[in-house]
């Protein structure tokens, strides 16, 4: 008789998450990852293969973790791209150690920025159309150009180099909207 499962997958997997969250990806090992978990390593390695699948989930779940801020991000700009770039600049800064595993790591699992960015409800796609619809020739490459400028921002708030408020991150978004179109 197999002996029974004590420790579910969600419950392994939130524990990652909060490692990943509080320590950061080289935290995420199996013996924190059981004492996080309060079990041994053998429950861990009874429901996945080896710990590269436990990371793969992992980016999956910090990806969901991401695209969940970004829905909920309180966006007040009608501008195309600007509600997007401030939530993925805030991101930045409110949670590092999430932003350097998903954004600033090279692997990412099969995924691009865009698609991580993009998600399941097409964040991108819709700013893109928004574009369109407010006159833009070529959203698709104004998107390009956009999010190098945000990816950098987002990038020094993550370093501690950005110093703009939130006011002044949407004033110069809506001003890099406005050039590069």
């Amino acid at each position: 008789m197999a002996r029974k499962e004590t420790i579910s997958r969600d419950a392994i997997m939130q524990a990652a998450f909060l490692i990943l969250l509080e320590e950061g990806i080289g935290q995420v090992t199996a013996r924190k990852l059981a004492a996080r978990a309060n079990c041994s390593t053998q429950p861990i390695f009874r429901v996945y293969r080896n710990m590269e699948e436990v990371m793969e989930e992992l980016f999956e779940t910090a990806c969901s973790f991401f695209q969940d801020y970004c829905r909920k991000f309180p966006g007040q700009s009608e501008t195309p791209f600007v509600n997007l770039g401030q939530a993925y600049i805030t991101f930045a800064g409110e949670h590092k150690k999430v932003f350097e595993f998903i954004f600033l790591s090279p692997e990412r699992f099969g995924k691009s920025m865009y698609d991580i960015i993009n998600g399941s409800e097409g964040c991108i796609s819709k700013e893109v159309q928004a574009a369109l619809s407010h006159g833009c020739k070529d959203a698709e490459n104004l998107f390009v150009k956009i999010w190098i400028y945000v990816h950098g921002a987002a990038c020094m708030r993550f370093t501690g180099d950005y110093d703009l408020s939130e006011e002044e991150t949407t004033q110069a978004l809506r001003a890099a909207y406005y050039s590069f179109r």
